[in-house]
């Protein structure tokens, strides 16, 4: 028998290769694996920055050749698989769990290099997808408000958001998730923006409040209803969860004077419509930047990527049926997921949350 693996071999083009199966002290069986519409169609489109320079981990500069060629063969980092077999006490033989080893019909482990969460019975599997990497993008942007508030003494994902009003822009998964997680740790109003009327219906079944940012300058609507002293009036904090520079614009605009905005979005094009003239540099605004390999400097190793992996199942737990109707908008065999990959990254497909089923 051998593994079935979902590759890139050139932009556009998305194929089923077979690979030999490697021995390793586990082995999982893939049930599911989501995908993402963000940064894995980056590869397919071939605008992944990765393909065309490299990352120098230690200056922290992408320069240089490319880090990555083709062919593409780890695509995706939403995974739920069963163990089917292990030969490590560290992994229990017949458990369900979340990894992030791409779409592939299986992989074989090895708990020093790979992370494995084990899920909870009680949790639907196909809400999985977001417990290993997903979910703790959008707890991470939580967590990075908390320390833009709290400096180092974060006790909990809510310090930055609970009682504090709190703005999303973009109604994407991450988006979505991240707005969950402001309104379940106790904001005390939340407000999803995105210009397609599908997705704030998506949010507004979820429960969120929404604006359009095409219609009545979002801006204006807010500040007029967040007022909190003369001359301060906007969001406490925005989540800016679109890869779009006009997203991280709008995002500044609905600020109050000194907020911040935690910004989750990947800018394959640049940025070139922020403008750092107006309402950033007058109102004394700031960005930061919340990305999943490293949590806000000092919190380190008591806030860790596990604790957001419980975080995300908690939040599964208290929405997750929510979750399952809204998000999850197609279920794709895997003999089908090449031409749902192409036909994502060329338009000719809209999903929210494509999930491919083994």
């Amino acid at each position: 028998m051998r593994d079935r693996n979902i590759v890139v071999t050139k932009p556009g083009s998305v194929e089923i290769v077979e690979e030999d199966i490697a021995p390793g002290p586990f082995r999982v069986r893939t049930m599911y694996s989501g995908v993402s519409a963000g940064t894995e169609l980056t590869y397919v489109k071939g605008t992944n920055p990765a393909l065309h320079s490299r990352l120098d981990p230690e200056l922290g500069l992408f320069e240089g050749a490319a880090a990555e060629a083709w062919p593409v063969t780890r695509l995706g980092y939403m995974e739920v698989g069963r163990v089917e077999s292990s030969s490590t006490p560290a992994v229990t033989e017949g458990a369900l769990v979340a990894m992030t080893y791409g779409h592939r019909t299986g992989w074989t482990g090895d708990p020093l290099r790979d992370r494995v969460v084990p899920l909870p019975a009680d949790l639907d599997p196909i809400l999985g997808i977001y417990v290993a990497h997903m979910g703790p993008i959008c707890a991470n942007g939580l967590l990075h408000a908390a320390a833009d508030l709290r400096g180092t003494a974060v006790q909990s994902l809510g310090d930055g958001v609970q009682g504090r009003r709190v703005a999303v822009t973009g109604a994407g998964v991450v988006g979505l998730l991240t707005a969950l997680f402001a309104q379940a740790h106790g904001a005390a109003s939340v407000v999803v923006l995105d210009p397609t009327p599908a997705r704030r219906a998506v949010a507004e079944a979820l429960g969120l409040e929404t604006l359009d940012p095409d219609a009545d300058d979002p801006a204006v609507t807010l500040k007029t209803a967040w007022r909190h002293n003369a001359g301060d009036r906007g969001a406490d904090v925005v989540f800016q969860c679109r890869g779009q520079a006009s997203a991280l614009q709008l995002a500044l605009r609905l600020l109050r004077p000194q907020g911040t905005v935690i910004d989750l979005a990947f800018y394959q094009g640049g940025a070139d419509e922020v403008r750092l003239g107006e309402e950033f540099h007058h109102n004394g605004l700031g960005v930061r930047t919340a990305q999943i390999g490293r949590v806000p400097r000092g919190l380190a190793p008591f806030w860790d990527r596990e604790r957001l992996s419980a975080e995300t199942i908690a939040l599964l737990w208290a929405y997750g049926e929510e979750i399952r109707k809204n998000l999850i908008s197609a279920v794709v065999p895997f003999d089908e997921a090449p031409a749902l990959l192409t036909d994502l990254a060329a338009r000719e497909r809209q999903e929210l949350q494509a999930v491919i089923s083994f």
